[in-house]
């Protein structure tokens, strides 16, 4: 349930960001701005160490998820710069195979059979939701798989790590987005509603997603939530389809059914009792 609220907070970038009129960079470091006032609030009440503490307390482990994190948040962004839509949500399918990979190489966590199923099934979807591969640099696609294995190292290091909390580590990784992208923001273009926008993309779409996800992603294996984060790819042109009458086509509506009946069918299974037989 934490992984699946993260993914629907995440889906509401599509709704938002159409609506800003800011340059790229402004966007990312401004979101990250927001995001990591968020993030350090939730690390205030969570933690209860107060402010200094749990950032002074920070190991190997934080600090990798924290790179991690930082790392795919920004390739994402710049990668739908350099490649199309479909690449990279293509891309971002392939999480929960990388996920398991990782996870089975580093911790011989196994992967169920109805994980795996579903796996496949969600890759099919979404291929399906956004058509052909189309044409992309090198640089897109290369960015697009850095962004897919920052993500699934990041969630296996949490998994590995359930004993701790990784919330000041996300908090962390969106104060490295700020330090990277500040410099080419420009902040004297940013008026009342690009900050309104902003302030509900810092708070809402990537704060409260990655707080939701640092408690969800120590309670399952990382291929898990892998594969239910891929609700974002769903519900995003839903949201744009209610909020702004951009109907998708019939291919997303298949492919997002598709997608949803493989988290339907992981989520209703055993995968501890299965993963034992």
């Amino acid at each position: 349930m934490y992984v699946a609220l993260a993914a629907l907070a995440w889906s509401s970038a599509g709704v938002l960001q159409r609506e800003l009129s800011v340059g790229t960079a402004t966007q990312v470091a401004g979101r990250a701005v927001f995001a990591a006032l968020a993030l350090l609030a939730f690390v205030v009440v969570s933690e209860g160490r107060g402010v200094v503490r749990p950032f002074a307390s920070m190991g190997m482990a934080e600090l990798a998820v924290a790179a991690c994190t930082a790392v795919a948040s920004g390739s994402f962004i710049v990668a739908l710069n350099h490649a199309t839509v479909a690449n990279v949500l293509v891309m971002q399918a392939v999480a929960p195979f990388a996920a398991a990979l990782i996870a089975w190489v580093a911790l011989r966590e196994r992967v169920s059979r109805r994980t795996a199923v579903a796996m496949v099934v969600a890759l099919g979807g979404v291929a399906l939701m956004v058509g052909g591969p189309g044409a992309s640099s090198s640089l897109g696609i290369g960015l697009s798989a850095v962004m897919t294995l920052a993500f699934a190292a990041a969630l296996v290091i949490t998994r590995h790590r359930r004993d701790i909390s990784m919330a000041p580590a996300i908090c962390l990784s969106q104060v490295l987005v700020i330090v990277v992208t500040a410099p080419f923001a420009h902040p004297a273009t940013i008026d009342a509603y690009n900050l309104a926008l902003l302030a509900l993309l810092g708070v809402g779409q990537m704060g409260l997603g990655l707080a939701f996800l640092t408690v969800g992603a120590r309670l399952i294996p990382a291929a898990e939530v892998a594969l239910i984060t891929l609700l974002e790819v769903v519900l995003g042109p839903l949201w744009v389809w209610i909020a702004l009458s951009e109907r998708p086509s019939t291919s997303t509506l298949v492919g997002g059914a598709v997608v949803l009946f493989a988290v339907v069918v992981q989520a209703g299974g055993d995968d501890e009792l299965e993963a034992a037989s």
